[in-house]
This record gives structure tokens, sequence and C-alpha cells, in this order.
């Protein structure tokens, strides 16, 4: 139960007239910072945690799994991702 998937109902989506990423999801609409973003576009339900970090780590960084385990547990408590 480590691989993070995006909640039912939520979608990641560029929005033009704002120029950036935004998560749509039966509660409203949120506004990701760029890491939230690069974490989000792997949550895929078939890549762990250690997997997701180790992708940002080839792009960014000082990655370390336990900021990336930290950013999906905030938006799992938001119910815009959730584990299988």
């Amino acid at each position: 139960m480590n691989r993070p998937v995006l909640g039912r109902g939520v979608r990641l989506v560029y929005d033009n007239t704002r120029q950036t990423h935004v998560v749509l999801h039966p509660e409203g609409v949120l506004v990701p910072n760029g890491t939230a973003v690069s974490v989000l576009e792997l949550c895929d339900g078939d890549t762990t945690v250690p997997q997701i970090a180790h992708a940002l780590g080839t792009k960014y960084a000082g990655v370390r799994e336990g900021d990336v385990a930290a950013v999906l547990g905030r938006l799992a408590e938001n119910g815009v991702v959730r584990w299988i």
C-alpha cells in the first residue's frame, strides 16, 4: 500500500488562463506548487514512493524519499491522492 494514485474524480490539468497546473477535485480546485506537480505526474498507481523519489532525483538535486512521502501525505489528507 505504498503506490499513490489520483483520488476518485481528481484530475491534474494545465490551466492556460492561469498558466499553471491545477488539480480539479470534488471539493474544488487546488493550485499545487511545482514540486507537487512533479510528484502528482508520477502518481499512476504502479509507481511506488521510492520509485517516485528516484525518478525525481534524476531531474532535481537533493530529492529525499521522506520529503516525497510528506508531500503525498498532505495530498492524501486533501483527498487528492489515495493509496493502493
